[in-house]
């Protein structure tokens, strides 16, 4: 070095001792973009010497490279972190800061704290920048640009003053509460339930801006409060008034020259089986004998797509909401209420056309033949579960005759498919007796009996029927497009963890082999377990190892039922899939083309996404109702069972009417407890006591926060 580069070198050390290290740092990257340089090249063109200011030098290099400032591609080597790997993705906003990026291209999430997320909102399209952090350590994102906000609504209840407002939300994905200027209340007051959009939220400000869109109720009024679940969903909860007209305007009588084009079914038994509450009656069944031994059964499913035309008002709204949602005291339909309860529900008495698969079928359950033809039926009764199982049970009834020889083949026909690998879960319903405010009375559970079984196994056969008549093409042959309900393998790396599990309670499964083989053997375990102490826990981990059924025209057939092609065709007053199927294997029946992949694709994508968030609504209308149920047992002590283990507590479901709450951590104060996640429970450290998933527990109510929906729940001493 010379003299002249020792003077300077000198000088910077000595300025260096004077004026802040991390600056000093900072201004070198920045003056060699794109120079590596290893730790000892940065001590010497800072003229650091001293080993204090060394060790706090690297301290700042490490920080600079976790917070993507700069890069670390070798061990103690660094270069100036330009602008990082920009990505494009959905943005899941958390209330505790952690929130996370989802690449588009599938990868894994990417966290965003607070600070970088330039208060994009939840399921915002976002780009961000992945900062390249050190070997090791979780990658992390900024947001650079808010591509297509998600428009998604907050539910709250709002805090009025004369001079300003806010709505207090306790939305997991928003831990601030919203300022409603008072221009945009629209007849607000406080204590009102109310959905708000977020206008504006600047950069400075700590609280987002929003209008209020719609005004639910008061806050604790029951129908406010199953309209605010709905709301939090992003699901209608009225239906438009539009559409209701539209339906109005349907004609309730099938003219003679429809009837003449469909086979005419009205002089065959028929019936339907529904729950005692329904209204829509989607499918009903008809039978008669053939000769000894030999029947013909029909399964009927309503016309929907016969009054409801593709692309109408009507279809436009069911295709946007793809489902029914089934709150614990209402249904909000699909269709308008004249359409799914009078023109296309299957009510006795009444000429309906239908869309129908028969099928002649011997008393060994084995199908002789079948076709799927629209027909024109006349039900003769409305039975309900509990008056076919009273039959079944009793041997007396209207239409005994008929009712057991269809309970007989379908008793044959779940033999079979559970020996041809069906998984045999048996989850039974929690319900409430409510009154006319919707207050719940008391629990009770809906377990599957012999008479649901008896239409579930038809209705399982039609659907499977009507899948395989446009996927099952010969060899060679490419199958038109269709939809599909598809079921994948369970997860490997779930299903080796349940492997792992069980054989603490000294079971075995089989990971490996062919699906038969696998879905065999759960069953077997299933069997095991029944009576067990240990059957409610091992039934639910087993469960958390199975895949989401889901729509799609990428057929891969479905693992639970064991069925290679599978749909959804007998329930179109509930569903869009539905409609979906009835519509294209009516075009197909008639020697039409196949249709466009993509755009049933991403039908079939949005129905299942609607799916899940109408059974997220559903549930939480559970807890609710759980939550409303057990406010008035505060104090109480109950025999519960661990239902589930996590971080911050255990959730205890009660023995007697299965409402689930949770003891906070925090209770469990007579040690400090770790997550063992892998086995499902919390280990004391000093003491070594555990508390596992299974496990029986005596719990006291502690509190219910209806606004929360959540029940918090004490040990008992």
């Amino acid at each position: 070095m010379s003299k002249r580069n020792d003077k300077k070198a000198a000088a910077h050390g000595k300025r260096t001792k004077g004026i802040d290290l991390g600056r000093a740092i900072a201004a070198l990257f920045k003056d060699r973009r794109g120079v590596k340089m290893s730790v000892k090249s940065i001590f010497s063109a800072l003229g650091i010497k001293n080993s204090q200011q060394r060790m706090r030098s690297v301290d700042i290099l490490h920080g600079m490279a976790d917070s993507g400032l700069i890069a670390e591609p070798e061990p103690d080597v660094f270069v100036y972190g330009e602008r990082g790997k920009e990505m494009v993705g959905t943005f899941k906003r958390f209330s505790n800061g952690k929130n996370s990026f989802i690449p588009d291209d599938g990868g894994e999430p990417i966290f965003v704290a607070e600070r970088n997320s330039a208060h994009a909102m939840n399921n915002d399209k976002v780009k961000i920048v992945c900062y390249a952090l050190r070997k090791g350590k979780t990658p992390e994102g900024e947001v650079v640009e808010i591509i297509e906000p998600a428009n998604e609504t907050i539910v709250g209840t709002l805090e009025v003053t004369s001079k300003y407002a806010f709505l207090v939300s306790e939305n997991k994905n928003l831990a601030n509460d919203i300022f409603i200027p008072m221009r945009d209340l629209k007849g607000g007051k406080d204590g009102d339930k109310a959905v708000v959009k977020i206008t504006d939220w600047p950069k400075q400000a700590k609280n987002p801006i929003g209008k209020v869109i719609d005004i639910l109720g008061r806050a604790g009024d029951n129908t406010t409060e199953m309209h605010a679940i709905l709301a939090e969903y992003g699901l209608p909860y009225a239906y438009p008034k539009v559409v209701e007209a539209a339906a109005d305007k349907i004609p309730d009588v099938i003219p003679q020259s429809e009837i003449e084009q469909r086979e005419d079914f009205r002089g065959v038994t028929t019936f339907t089986i529904d729950p005692r509450d329904a209204k829509d009656f989607d499918d009903a069944l008809s039978i008669r004998r053939l000769q000894d031994g030999v029947w013909e059964v029909g399964v009927h499913i309503a016309d929907v797509t016969y009054y409801v035309k593709e692309g109408d008002i009507i279809d436009r709204e069911a295709s946007r909401r793809a489902t029914s949602v089934y709150l614990v005291d209402r249904t909000i339909p699909m269709l308008p209420e004249r359409l799914c309860n009078l023109l296309c529900s299957l009510r006795p008495n009444e000429e309906k056309a239908a869309f129908s698969v028969i099928f002649n079928i011997n008393s060994n359950a084995d199908i002789l033949s079948s076709r799927i033809v629209r027909t024109i039926i006349n039900s003769d009764r409305r039975f309900t579960y509990e008056e076919v199982q009273q039959t079944i049970e009793t041997g007396e009834g209207e239409y005994k005759d008929e009712i057991f020889a269809l309970n007989n083949m379908a008793k044959i026909l779940r033999e079979r498919r559970m020996a041809n690998g069906a998984i045999n879960f048996e989850r039974y319903e929690v319900k409430f007796e409510i009154d006319e405010n919707g207050k719940p009375l008391s629990v009770y559970f809906k377990i599957a009996k012999e008479a649901n079984k008896l239409v579930e196994e038809f209705m399982l056969l039609a659907n499977k029927t009507v899948a395989e008549f446009v996927g099952k093409v010969p060899k060679g042959k490419k199958a038109k497009v269709f939809p599909y309900r598809i079921h994948d393998l369970p997860d490997p790396g779930k299903l080796s963890d349940l492997s792992t599990f069980i054989t603490k309670f000294g079971y075995k499964i089989r990971t490996s082999g062919s699906k038969t083989d696998i879905s065999k053997s759960i069953n077997h375990l299933l069997d095991e377990v029944q009576g067990k102490k240990e059957e409610n826990l091992i039934e639910t981990v087993s469960i958390r190892a199975m895949q989401k059924a889901r729509y799609s025209t990428h057929n891969i057939g479905h693992y639970g039922l064991a069925f290679d092609y599978y749909t959804h065709f007998t329930s179109p007053i509930r569903r869009y899939p539905d409609m979906m199927v009835h519509r294209l294997l009516a075009r197909y029946m008639a020697g039409g083309r196949s249709v466009t992949e993509s755009k049933y694709e991403d039908l079939c994508e949005h129905c299942s996404s609607m799916e899940q968030l109408a059974a997220n609504a559903e549930r939480a209308s559970v807890k609710y109702k759980q939550v409303e149920f057990m406010s008035q047992f505060l104090g109480k002590v109950f025999d519960g069972v661990i239902s589930g283990v996590t971080e911050w507590g255990i959730y205890v479901e009660l023995n007697e009417n299965k409402c689930e709450g949770l003891v906070p951590m925090r209770e469990l104060d007579d040690d400090y407890y770790e997550f063992d996640e892998k086995n499902y429970r919390l280990v004391g450290n000093k003491t070594k006591r555990t508390y596992s998933l299974g496990d029986p527990i005596t719990i006291k109510v502690a509190r219910a926060n209806l606004e929360k929906k959540q029940l918090d729940f004490t040990l008992a001493e």
